[in-house]
């Protein structure tokens, strides 16, 4: 049975299940805000997702003699076919396990039967506001020069580029990559390019916050657990390991892991195989690991915290974020971003930086990096009023130096500060930081002399902190 509901402007809707009764009822509680398609059948879904293109779909995972698995098979399909396609689960109470695992998988949320229409409206709601963004996003994005992208990571100073190289070289791989960088940096960011861009794009990738979830919990998280195996067990369940077969998992912060867990992932990079708490059946899977951390993590090593082999195992290659203040190009640029971004997702004319706004993005340390940036500027845009975003509206407290000095002054601390950084980053070698400012050698120590600073000192000395950054 295909249902199609006649043509208007309202957000395109399919429902899939199999059972008549439900169809109708989803279709009568859904009829007044969308424009609504059903399909009993994943084939005849199919026919229609092809067709229409739908942006919101419900789903009964059991669609084909109580199999869920064709459930999952439509589910990656779709996900495949429109990864922006927001698909809620409509699922029995015995099948929540199953709903979890097509969360893990791209699934926007589900509902329990029986459900509350309401409850239902408000989240279908949800999932179309999320929907419309992320579409929203991703037009706004194609207005960025593509020299100055890689998907959703922005920047153009030469570290990004960079970062960007690495990460077309790693992605098409399996090896395992160590992601390096301060917190609010986009590391997350890094890990989800590297699955974009690689023969995994459409699998699971499946994100594990190893500092959020208690130390007692984690192991269960990580490898599941059976029935039984502890207070609280009433039901087997797969480990996110296990769910992400086929796909990617992210571990973040993965500093955090206790040491017994340390043992037991070192053990599943060496084998690929894994046990659930209380279990004693091997599952063999195919998943690639990228880890992150803030932590300097050869210092923990050194201090007995962090395990050498694994370390070795998880750092094939490692790829480091740097932070905001290393990428003076990129601070009014994604400051830009964020401002469209928001302007457009609050209905807000086409807005601007004023003078002081920009002066002040420019002069401000950002220690929270690009999250802090990002959260500044949608705070501005909601304080805004008339086109321009003042400073006032970045709420960056006083911390503005430069603003009262001569412009001879600002350029004088600022070549200053460039040529820190890069000899801080080439390890005092003068011939590697001319070439990265784009100068001679001998202008190099001409202006190494002129500012008073000991290129000798940054050959040892690399740990030293970045001050306040401009153009």
């Amino acid at each position: 049975m295909i249902d199609v509901a006649p043509q208007d402007d309202k957000p395109k809707l399919l429902i899939v299940d199999d059972d008549p009764v439900m169809l109708s009822q989803l279709g009568l509680a859904l009829g007044d805000e969308y424009q609504v398609f059903t399909a009993d059948h994943p084939k005849r879904a199919w026919q229609i997702i092809a067709a229409e293109r739908p942006q919101l779909l419900t789903l009964d995972l059991a669609l084909e003699r109580n199999d869920p698995e064709s459930g999952f098979s439509l589910l990656e399909r779709c996900l495949e076919f429109d990864p922006l396609m927001k698909i809620v689960l409509i699922t029995a109470n015995d099948t929540r396990d199953f709903a979890l695992r097509a969360m893990d998988q791209g699934a926007f949320d589900f509902l329990s039967k029986p459900f509350d229409p309401d409850t239902l409206r408000h989240l279908m709601r949800q999932a179309r506001r999320v929907g419309e963004w992320q579409r929203q996003n991703e037009k706004l994005l194609q207005t960025f020069d593509v020299k100055g992208r890689l998907g959703h990571l922005l920047g153009r100073s030469p570290q990004m580029e960079q970062v960007f190289e690495m990460v077309r070289k790693v992605a098409p791989t399996s090896v395992s990559v160590l992601i390096l960088g301060e917190s609010g940096t986009g590391k997350e960011l890094i890990a989800r390019e590297l699955r974009r861009l690689s023969k995994r794009a459409t699998k699971a990738f499946v994100n594990i916050s190893c500092g959020a979830i208690p130390d007692n919990l984690l192991e269960s998280e990580l490898f599941g657990h059976e029935k039984g195996s502890f207070t609280g067990a009433h039901t087997s369940r797969p480990g996110k390991l296990e769910l992400a077969d086929g796909g990617t998992v992210f571990l973040d912060e993965v500093g955090e892991l206790p040491p017994q867990l340390q043992v037991k992932l070192l053990r599943f990079l060496q084998e690929r195989e894994v046990e659930r708490v209380g279990g004693r059946t091997v599952f063999r899977l195919d998943v690639r690991v990228i880890a992150a951390t803030n932590r300097d993590l050869t210092s923990e090593v050194r201090a007995g915290r962090f395990r050498e082999d694994l370390f070795y195992r998880l750092s094939v290659v490692n790829i480091r974020m740097p932070p905001l203040r290393e990428r003076q190009q990129d601070v009014l640029y994604l400051a830009q971003y964020f401002l469209e971004r928001f302007a457009s997702e609050m209905g807000k004319e086409r807005l601007a930086f004023s003078r002081k706004a920009r002066q002040s993005i420019l002069h401000y340390r950002w220690p929270g990096n690009v999250r802090e940036l990002e959260h500044h500027v949608q705070k501005a845009v909601v304080l805004s009023s008339g086109r321009l975003v003042r400073a006032v509206d970045l709420d960056l407290g006083e911390e503005n130096p430069l603003e009262s000095l001569s412009l001879r002054a600002v350029r004088e601390q600022t070549d200053h500060r460039m040529i820190e950084q890069a000899l801080r980053r080439t390890c005092g070698n003068i011939s590697k930081a001319a070439d990265e400012l784009g100068i001679s050698r001998p202008s190099l120590h001409d202006l190494i002399r002129k500012h008073g600073i000991d290129a000798t000192s940054y050959r040892t000395n690399t740990d030293a902190q970045t001050s306040d950054e401009s153009e």
